[in-house]
């Protein structure tokens, strides 16, 4: 039986494992101060700081942001894990669409003809809003501010290590050959050693100094240009962090807006004991209160005017009859939000159940969508049964 045995070349081991040796040895004296070293120039020692300052914050920056997007350290463990392995990551259901989810269900059990039910589904259905734009605004800060810093430490300043490291080499190697011509000048006088002279060991300690020089020169001039695109990539991450900022600004004034409109719908709710929305504008208080009039409270007049526009062909609050035992599917063509508690927020390309009002409205009609009930515009759904469904 034949058994292919890894090839070995013991003379390269043993050349390595010296080198090694003599590495550690030299390094040891120079911590020691007991040989001399070759030092960087100042604006190349600047530079390395700068670089090191760099990486540093970079790091501390990355970590930091992404604790904020992510708090859960385990789901950043997964995230990190699935973005290695080129698979997409898993989506997670955030704690405000997991009490947008009960709350809806807990308004539907309490009754949506109530005031509290109907209050518990309208601020359900505003916390699933906030919970798809924070999911919005984790995956936009990923992709326009930490990954690119990300990108950066993983592959520019990871050359830059390896550049230096290959420099630092290079200096072990310069200040090992400046060793080698001082002990071979110390030699000149005294009889050849193996067959070599002194003046022949000095001259070859000299040539391997000036290939030594000039590699270390190269490698240095290298090694300088890479830290100075530090300036380069700064900038860059000027504009990444201008445009985490955008996205930061987008995502709370989108909460602002959510927030803004279920101020408005809870307050068109009324009821027995009516909401009053909290009016943040001091502007708008001092304006009110300078003139007398009323307070604001009640939203802009331009949404007050579409509202009543939107409204003029829509079932009185007078009792309405419905038979809800034959209703059909329809889809929605587009998305659509509530005017107010009658009415029932759209999504496109949703299923949704309706039937005709009593009377008849040539505008409206009234829909079940899961648990809730209420009118939907007839423009907006697509009839997809011909015969009435069965009972619901």
């Amino acid at each position: 039986m034949n058994i292919n045995l890894p090839h070995f070349n013991m003379k390269n081991l043993v050349k390595e494992a010296g080198s090694t040796i003599s590495r550690v040895v030299q390094l040891t004296e120079e911590k020691l101060g007991t040989t001399e070293r070759t030092e960087y120039d100042l604006h190349f020692q600047n530079l390395a700081e700068r670089a090191d300052v760099t990486k540093a914050w970079t790091e501390k920056l990355v970590k930091d942001t992404e604790s904020v997007l992510i708090p859960n350290p385990q789901n950043r463990v997964e995230d990190y894990i699935f973005e290695k392995i080129d698979k997409s990551k898993p989506k997670r259901v955030s704690n405000l669409e997991h009490l947008a989810l009960d709350m809806i269900e807990a308004g539907g059990d309490f009754g949506q003809d109530l005031p509290y039910g109907q209050a518990l589904i309208k601020v359900g259905q505003a916390e699933q809003k906030l919970g798809q734009c924070e999911h919005d605004f984790i995956a936009t800060s990923g992709i326009c501010f930490t990954q690119p810093l990300r990108k950066f430490l993983e592959g520019e300043m990871k050359t830059i290590s390896k550049e230096r490291g290959i420099l630092d080499s290079k200096r072990l190697d310069l200040d090992a050959c400046k060793n080698r011509v001082k002990k071979a000048r110390s030699m000149l006088g005294q009889q050849s050693k193996d067959g070599i002279s002194p003046e022949a060991a000095l001259e070859q300690a000299e040539r391997d100094l000036r290939v030594a020089q000039a590699e270390f020169d190269r490698q240095s001039e290298i090694t300088k240009l890479l830290l100075d695109g530090i300036s380069t990539s700064q900038a860059s991450h000027l504009r990444h962090l201008h445009a985490f900022i955008q996205t930061q600004v987008r995502y709370y004034k989108q909460c602002g807006d959510v927030m803004e409109q279920l101020q408005r719908e809870l307050a068109n709710l009324g009821g027995p004991t009516p909401y009053i929305p909290l009016d943040l504008s001091n502007a708008s208080a001092n304006k009110s209160s300078a003139t007398g009039g009323p307070s604001p409270s009640r939203g802009s007049g331009n949404n007050n005017s579409s509202s009543q526009a939107a409204s003029a062909h829509r079932p009185t609050n007078q009792p309405m009859h419905v038979n809800t035992d034959q209703m059909q599917r329809a889809r929605v063509l587009c998305s659509y939000d509530a005017k107010d508690h009658t009415e029932l927020n759209l999504n496109a390309n949703e299923v949704i159940f309706v039937t005709e009002c009593s009377p008849v409205n040539e505008d409206y009609m009234y829909a079940k969508q899961g648990l809730m009930k209420g009118l939907v515009p007839r423009a907006f759904v697509e009839m997809l049964d011909e015969e009435p469904d069965v009972t619901l």
